[in-house]
Formats: C-alpha cells, sequence, structure tokens
C-alpha cells in the first residue's frame, strides 16, 4: 500500500503460472466403452497417439466449463457441467506451452447427448469410441494413466515428470 488507504496492484504471478487442463471420460458402461481421439500430424505434441479429449482453461472459465466446451468443440458430444464427475488430477512439471507445469483435472461422463465426431480434423486424425479392455498402445502417457486409474478404481492423483 502507497498509504492505509490505496492498495497497490499485483502484477501476475507469470513466472509461477501453471496451465489448467480439462479433461473428460465419455464412459459407456452398459458398452464398455470409452471416447479417444487420436492426434493428428500437425498436434502440438503426441501426434499418431490416442488421448482423452482435453485442452487449456480460457482466463476466467470455471474447469467444469472448459471439459463441457472442450468435449463439444472436439467431438461434438454434450454434457452438462453439473454431470461431470472428478475422478484424477494429474500435476505436471512441465509440458507444451507449459514450462513451468501443468494440472489436468479429470472429468468422468456417464451422460451426454450426440455421437463422437472429428470437429477439429486440422489437429485429431480420428474420434471413436474404443472398447475399454482394448484400449491403443500408442496413447499419451499421462492420459492414458488417468484412464487406466479411473477405471480400475486406483489413486486419484497422478504426478509426470517430479522428481
Amino acid at each position: 500500500m502507497t498509504d492505509n488507504r490505496t492498495p497497490l496492484a499485483l502484477a501476475p504471478a507469470l513466472g509461477s503460472m501453471t496451465v489448467l487442463v480439462a479433461a473428460v471420460i465419455v464412459h459407456d458402461r452398459a458398452a464398455g466403452r470409452v471416447v479417444l481421439l487420436q492426434r493428428g500430424p500437425r498436434a502440438k505434441f503426441g501426434q499418431g497417439m490416442w488421448d482423452l479429449p482435453l485442452g487449456k482453461s480460457e482466463p476466467g472459465e470455471p474447469i467444469t466449463d472448459t471439459a463441457v466446451r472442450e468435449l463439444y468443440e472436439e467431438t461434438g458430444l454434450r454434457v452438462k457441467p453439473e454431470a461431470l464427475e472428478l475422478v484424477h488430477v494429474v500435476h505436471g512439471a512441465q509440458g507444451v506451452q507449459a514450462p513451468n507445469g501443468y494440472l489436468t483435472v479429470v472429468f468422468a461422463a456417464h451422460d451426454w447427448t450426440g455421437e463422437p465426431e472429428n470437429r477439429e480434423p486440422d489437429k485429431h486424425a480420428d474420434v471413436r469410441w474404443v472398447e475399454v479392455d482394448a484400449l491403443p498402445g500408442e496413447f499419451v502417457r499421462t492420459s492414458a494413466g488417468a484412464l487406466r486409474r479411473y477405471l480400475d478404481g486406483g489413486p486419484l492423483i497422478s504426478l509426470a515428470g517430479w522428481r
């Protein structure tokens, strides 16, 4: 404060910012399948690998809104924020476009509308249902771990790249 009445504005702590990401496991329990996408040749990371629908939070956007928005933008599936179930968190030491780390909040959705489609063909090669007993081997490691922990009822937190 400059005096007892005027608070100083603080600059953002950009050197310590962590990128916030939302991922959604759309799980059709009755059919034993989940929606996955395959990253395309122009993807920022994991080209050719399978992944969960996910994306970065926009400034001022609640993480549940990020999950709903990204799922729709990538797959055309619609879910309601209140229908999302928190199932896992991944804390990464650093990642693509996240030199100071990232936090991926993973939700499960058991109630949705629509059928999966590839709505971002410039980023993804494929979007489709995959049987949980036949998950692809070429899978982004952190997302694969979160999905397997969710399916197995395992730990709710994963650490990536920490010593």
